[in-house]
């Protein structure tokens, strides 16, 4: 008969588990690709997040940073895949879709989102075009999550020389996609300007004109569109280096009522790219920033996932960031 572990020893172990619980699950078989601490994928640099609940699992998109520890730009050719039924241990599918996978397309895997739409995986992607000057979104597809996605269209969906109102090359970029009850898709992209417009029940069009949110004066980029218990939230990057603000509204065009910050500027990171979902009954907020040392920074980013809580009159809290992460869903 083994004898009973002492008192102090049993609190000893609890206290080093509550502290380092990555490496007890990793020791006991329990996690093999990531862990509940901020960041959650730590072996590559991870980008601009977007997730997507399907079934009983969360998809996480992130452009992938390759820039060199001494270089200091946007090196970004392809996106990465994982998924997770726990919002804690991430499962890595590779890379189900790479920038010139878009034939009409040079490079630069910017900000994206995957949307699914009649059984089928829809994924809206910033590229830079090859022949029109600028930024550029293309549509792709797929019929799993973890793809792999072709082009759907054969050409992008927003170019440049759509929007001449602003005198930047990368105004049309980090397309935010949501589609209502009614079966309405809407897709907001831009940087300087917020664009929406709607999209045709296939998802490969714009089904009418693009418009231009007029209330947000210091509109960065990175919108993202969803609602809860009949508002729609919009919430987008401000300022620079960024912050997250949001807006509500009780129709997916507005008009919009701005509520301040939900995001703080992350630290050595100056964009800050943001999704929201809900799984399991919890809330969650999936951003990036640059803790990922040594040489994590703004061209070298690191995804990044905390809880997000409502008011009871539906405004949103603003977002602890913490270096513990959150809990398995249950």
């Amino acid at each position: 008969m083994m004898s009973p572990t002492p008192p102090r020893l049993r609190l000893v172990i609890r206290l080093l588990i509550r502290a380092f619980p990555a490496t007890f699950a990793l020791a006991l078989g329990l996690q093999t690709t990531a862990h509940a601490a901020n960041p959650i994928i730590t072996d590559v640099h991870t980008a601009d997040p977007s997730a997507l609940v399907h079934e009983g699992r969360v998809y996480l998109y992130a452009g992938q940073d390759e820039a060199p520890d001494n270089k200091s730009d946007y090196q970004m050719h392809r996106w990465l895949c994982f998924s997770s039924d726990d919002m804690v241990t991430w499962t890595p599918h590779g890379s189900p879709l790479a920038a010139t996978d878009f034939k009409w397309a040079k490079g630069s895997a910017w900000a994206s989102q995957v949307v699914e739409h009649k059984g089928k995986f829809y994924f809206f992607a910033t590229v830079a075009h090859g022949t029109i000057p600028g930024m550029a979104i293309g549509v792709a597809v797929s019929d799993s999550p973890t793809g792999p996605f072709v082009d759907a269209r054969g050409s992008a969906l927003v170019t440049n020389d759509m929007t001449t109102d602003v005198d930047i090359w990368w105004d049309d970029i980090d397309p935010t996609v949501f589609i209502d009850d009614d079966g309405q898709a809407y897709m907001y992209w831009g940087n300087t300007k917020c664009r929406w417009a709607k999209l045709t029940p296939d998802l490969l069009n714009l089904d009418g004109p693009i418009h231009t949110v007029t209330e947000f004066k210091r509109f960065t980029e990175a919108p993202w569109l969803h609602k809860r218990n009949g508002i729609y939230y919009l919430s987008y990057s401000t300022d620079f280096p960024e912050k997250t603000t949001y807006a509500t509204s009780d129709s997916p065009t507005g008009p919009w009522k701005q509520h301040g910050i939900l995001n703080e500027i992350a630290g050595n990171c100056n964009t800050n790219h943001h999704a929201i979902i809900t799984f399991k009954g919890r809330d969650y907020f999936i951003y990036h920033n640059g803790a990922i040392q040594p040489h994590g920074g703004s061209y070298r980013r690191s995804v990044c996932i905390d809880y997000l809580y409502y008011n009871p009159d539906g405004t949103m809290k603003r977002v602890v960031m913490t270096s513990e992460g959150v809990e398995p869903a249950k």
